[in-house]
Parts: C-alpha cells; sequence; structure tokens
C-alpha cells in the first residue's frame, strides 16, 4: 500500500506540473517578457533542429563545478556538472573520458557533423559531381559536331620526330591507367548503392521471388564495392608514383613563359589563321599538366588520410590559416570551424578528396578527347613515341626548331667517317 501511495502522489506531481501555470493558481501575464536566457536557448534548439543555427561551442567542462549549485541550497547538486552538460561535453569531444585503446577518436561518442557529412555526400556532392561529368561530355560532342576532327593542314608528311621516350610514355600511361581506375571505382563506391539498390522498404511490395532476387541484388552489390574498394586502396599508390614521375619529366618545360600568351590569343589555332608557335608544350597543355600535378597531389594526401585514419588531420589547422586571411568573409560565410572531432577530419578529407576528383576527371575527359579523336596525329605522341613532321611544326613548331638545331649540332661536332 505505501508503494502505491508514492506512486499516486508522484503521478499527481507530475500532472501538476504538466498543467499550465494558470491552473495552479500562478499568475502568467500575455505581457510578461520571457528571460533572455530561456529565450536564447529556446531560440538555439529551433535553429539547430532547422539546421540553420550556429555550430554550438563547447562549455568549458572542467570549470562546471564551480558553476554548480551548492549542496546546502534547496535542489542541491549530484556533482559538478548536468547531464545536459555531460552530453554535451561528449558531443564536442571535450569530456573527461578517457579510454585504453584507440587514441582520442575512440573518446568521440557523438559528434556533430555526421549526419550533414552523409546528407551531403548522397545528395549535392553526387548530384552536382554527377552533371559536371555529364556537362563536360556534352560540350565536346557539341565541339565535335561543330568543329569536327582538328586535321593536320598540310596532310601528314610521312616523316616521323621523336617526341616522347619509352620511360615518358610508361609514366604517363601509369599515371592515366592508375587514374581511370581509380576514377571508375570511385564513382562506383558513390552510387553503386543508389543506383543498383532498390530503396529501402520496397521489399512489402515485392512477391517471394522477387525479395530473394533483390537480396541477390544486394549481396553481389556489396561484394563488387569490397572488391572496388581495394582496387581503389592499392592502385593509388601506383597513381602517386606515376604523378612524382610525370613532374619530374615535364616540369622544366611547363613553366609558363609568353609564348603562350600569344597561343591562348588565337585559342590553340581556332581563332585566326594558322597554329600559334609553341615550345614542346603549348599553353592548353600546360593547364592540364598543372592541373593534373595540384589536384593530384590534394587528392593524394586527402587519399592518404583516408588509407590511414585518424593520422593525419590536416582540416582544423587549414581552417585556422583561412580564418586568419579572411577567406570566409570574401565568400560571404561565417569563419570555418577550427574544433574537430576526429572523425569529423576524416569526413572533410573524403568530402574534399571526391570534389577535388570530379573536377579532375572533367579535366581529363577533355584531354582524352583532343588526344584521340579530337586532333589528328596526337595519339601517336603516347603511342610509339614518334609524331610527323607536319603536326609537330603545325603545333610545336618551336620545340622543331629546337630538336633540328640540336640535331644539326651533334651531327656537325660528329667526325665524318
Amino acid at each position: 500500500m505505501r508503494v502505491l501511495r508514492e506512486i499516486a502522489i508522484g503521478m499527481l506531481a507530475a500532472l501538476a506540473f504538466a498543467l499550465p501555470a494558470t491552473a495552479q493558481g500562478v499568475s502568467t501575464p500575455a505581457d510578461q517578457p520571457v528571460p533572455p536566457e530561456i529565450q536564447q536557448s529556446l531560440d538555439d534548439i529551433l535553429a539547430r533542429q532547422a539546421g540553420t543555427g550556429e555550430r554550438r561551442q563547447p562549455r568549458d567542462f572542467d570549470s562546471a563545478a564551480e558553476q554548480a549549485s551548492g549542496i546546502s541550497n534547496q535542489l542541491g547538486t549530484l556533482g559538478g556538472a548536468s547531464d545536459a552538460e555531460v552530453w554535451e561535453a561528449l558531443r564536442f569531444g571535450t569530456s573527461g573520458v578517457k579510454v585504453s585503446a584507440g587514441g582520442d577518436q575512440a573518446r568521440v561518442v557523438m559528434q556533430d557533423r555526421g549526419m550533414w557529412w552523409h546528407e551531403y555526400r548522397d545528395g549535392p556532392l553526387a548530384t552536382y559531381g554527377g552533371y559536371l561529368l555529364l556537362a563536360m561530355i556534352g560540350l565536346l560532342v557539341l565541339f565535335y559536331v561543330l568543329r569536327g576532327r582538328i586535321r593536320i593542314s598540310g596532310g601528314p608528311s610521312g616523316e616521323k620526330i621523336l617526341r616522347f621516350t619509352a620511360i615518358e610514355r610508361f609514366g604517363h600511361w601509369l599515371l592515366a591507367g592508375s587514374f581511370i581506375l581509380l576514377g571508375i571505382t570511385g564513382l562506383f563506391s558513390l552510387y553503386a548503392r543508389k543506383v543498383m539498390l532498390p530503396d529501402p522498404g520496397t521489399e512489402s511490395g515485392l512477391n517471394t521471388e522477387e525479395v530473394i532476387m533483390a537480396r541477390q541484388d544486394g549481396a553481389l552489390v556489396e561484394t563488387l564495392l569490397l572488391a572496388s574498394k581495394w582496387v581503389h586502396n592499392n592502385v593509388s599508390w601506383a597513381f602517386m608514383i606515376a604523378l612524382v614521375m610525370v613532374f619530374v619529366f615535364w616540369v622544366v618545360h611547363n613553366i609558363p613563359n609568353k609564348t603562350d600568351l600569344k597561343w591562348f590569343a588565337q585559342g590553340g589555332g581556332i581563332i585566326g589563321k594558322g597554329h600559334p608557335p609553341a615550345k614542346k608544350f603549348n599553353g592548353g597543355q600546360k593547364i592540364i599538366f598543372w592541373s593534373v600535378i595540384l589536384f593530384g597531389a590534394s587528392i593524394s594526401i586527402t587519399g592518404l588520410s583516408l588509407l590511414f585514419p585518424f593520422e593525419l588531420p590536416m582540416f582544423a589547422k587549414t581552417f585556422v590559416i583561412l580564418n586568419d586571411m579572411g577567406v570566409p568573409g570574401l565568400l560571404g560565410m561565417d569563419p570555418y570551424p577550427t574544433q574537430l572531432a576526429p572523425h569529423e577530419e576524416m569526413q572533410f578529407a573524403q568530402l574534399w578528396h571526391a570534389i577535388v576528383a570530379f573536377v579532375l576527371m572533367a579535366i581529363i575527359i577533355a584531354h582524352i578527347y583532343i588526344g584521340t579523336v579530337g586532333m589528328e596525329g596526337a595519339f601517336d605522341a603516347m603511342g610509339d613515341g614518334e609524331v610527323d613532321l607536319n603536326w609537330a611544326k603545325e603545333h610545336h613548331s618551336l620545340w622543331v626548331e629546337e630538336v633540328q638545331a640540336a640535331d644539326k649540332s651533334g651531327a656537325q661536332a660528329t667526325p665524318a667517317e
């Protein structure tokens, strides 16, 4: 009976607290302002739920004990921090939690950007990244229809000139082949579940045989995803090695100079008559080269961060530098977050890795077009390494002059037999 009595008293107390204040005899005039601290907390909660509020900054967990109510107060205190403060500290990784293994990342119970990362990856990233690739392909098709294939003006001469050595071609094809594999496996990882698997919850409208087939398809996709991940992770090493090789081979030929300005002014030969003079690499090829080197290096660095999780955090430090430079303000944005949980570092690394990869894939699609169907004689440079002399004179006249001058000088220096 005593237990029932206590339960009844508890239920009545809860009901009393749930009733409006006026029903309890407490005056609540309509014009009575809401205390600022309560209004601020309410606005903060509503904004966070709507996804429009600023990311809350963690409180100083260690000073919570000083702010806690004294034990002699009416309600007293159970410790140095309330439950809300404990969960907040766990959310931002600032709690006093200690782990025996796993490092700082094992201390994170929850973190702010998990759902944001997931929604951005499957939403804007996948959508606009796909649009970018399709737009590039569409522009190239339109260019081909309007311009057609760029032919050798005087026709092939039948005389060849060496453009790239065997080791240069090896570095190029190692880079090209590894990048194509990385692009295919990366796109498969991003789109496979969305394209090849049915939406969750659709099994309710299927018969038994269709459910079995759907689950078999799902198992196949998961197996292909595992294989894709294995290929992606291991081929990445070949890409990074080839990137270094290509940089060493051709960086000296890709330093911008005044001849590039004339090349751009004529649109590489599209504007006006004839082809502008160029050395071994023209202005357009230099853009391709530096895009591959810079974007490839960025992809490689973030890729290493993903290959070795939590070992190479870089975004919090980068955001500090960008904030100090005033970059967010110039872009009309709030300051970038400078306190990131280990998992947030990985999420930013994955997003940046994918964004830069999409941009580089679009550039490489254009490069492949020019080197194959877009220009007559261009593929020979990376085929057997020799190009037709008329093609070389049209597109790289200054380089041909240098090669012929060097050959003539070498022939003159060699004693006649």
